[in-house]
């Protein structure tokens, strides 16, 4: 209220050339000059934004790195500038900024879409995924999906290999058994989610030692490899899953929905910029699941630089010099 207030008041202090005048008069003139004020903002912002594109990511490596091969293919198939946003926390916070309009392209999940945004019962095959969300994006949201980056990320519930042999398990089925005396680690929008850990633990019977830890998608491998947690939610393209010896179980009930990558665009973007659409569509089919372990490794593991990284794989694939 404090802050309607003052902003009232600064309204009437910049209205004191039309004192004096009729009311009418002075509401007249002054819905003038807002017009033309905010529509010559409106007309700098678009003139800054005309020729750049604003890449977004999660705040997870594997989505830092489809963000910068976007970037990095977008500088090298067109003439325009790309300002990076990465890191903006999860599904939700990049949904919300490209909507805004703050980002224009994102890499997302199918499944992800299709449960977390759209709020649809988590089932299909890949194509049939991937058609509901774009029809839906494009009908309701102003959204478009390009074409996938070729591999599956589906979520992988992570164990110990030593615990796997010694148990000898291998999937969600015959781990319910032991769930009881394990300790759970999820991400928090695993917990939120709706294909996340209430379907998972109905769909299985799981029931753990305590209730599952919360922590960052960082320090899950970590508390993991350190006996602080016994099972994990990661994702089958992992890079620390083999540096570790972690074993996924198979999720022999098909509880979790296809989940392949793809880049998120905004339709009005790819309008002014029909270019954009052509140099993602070089990035199509080009990752496979063991690619993208490999990358994932290479930032996880060995620590090299996201750009290089990037960069790298665009050479081996002919796409940059």
């Amino acid at each position: 209220m404090k802050s309607d207030r003052y902003s009232r008041r600064r309204l009437e202090q910049r209205a004191w050339p039309f004192r004096g005048k009729s009311l009418g008069g002075r509401l007249g003139k002054w819905n003038a000059l807002l017009i033309l004020i905010v529509g010559a903002l409106l007309s700098s912002c678009w003139s800054a934004r005309s020729d750049r594109i604003v890449v977004g990511s999660k705040n997870f490596t594997e989505s830092l790195i489809l963000g910068e091969l976007i970037a990095q293919q977008v500088e090298a198939q067109t003439s325009l500038k790309v300002e990076r946003r990465f890191y903006l926390a999860g599904t939700y916070i990049c949904h919300q900024a490209v909507l805004a309009g703050r980002i224009d392209i994102y890499p997302e999940y199918t499944g992800t879409a299709l449960s977390a945004i759209l709020k649809r019962n988590p089932e299909g095959s890949g194509a049939e995924v991937y058609q509901r969300v774009k029809d839906e994006y494009e009908k309701r949201l102003g959204l478009t999906l390009g074409p996938g980056f070729g591999f599956n990320d589906t979520f992988a519930m992570e164990i110990r290999g030593d615990d796997a042999r010694r148990l000898n398990l291998k999937s969600l089925s015959q781990a319910a058994a032991y769930t009881p005396e394990w300790r759970a680690g999820f991400g928090y929008e695993f917990m939120e989610r709706p294909d996340g850990y209430k379907g998972l633990a109905a769909a299985y019977g799981l029931h753990f030692a305590t209730q599952p830890r919360v922590m960052d998608l960082g320090l899950l491998a970590r508390a993991l490899r350190d006996h602080q947690i016994d099972l994990a939610a990661g994702n089958v393209t992992d890079g620390l899953i083999s540096a570790l010896d972690f074993f996924v179980l198979e999720d022999d009930r098909h509880y979790f929905p296809p989940y392949e990558a793809v880049p998120v665009v905004r339709e009005m973007t790819l309008q002014q910029h029909p270019e954009v659409a052509r140099a993602l569509a070089g990035l199509a089919g080009r990752i496979s699941d063991q690619e993208m372990r490999q990358l994932n490794y290479e930032i996880d593991g060995l620590h090299h630089d996201v750009k290089e990284v990037a960069r790298d794989f665009l050479r081996k694939k002919g796409l940059a010099k």
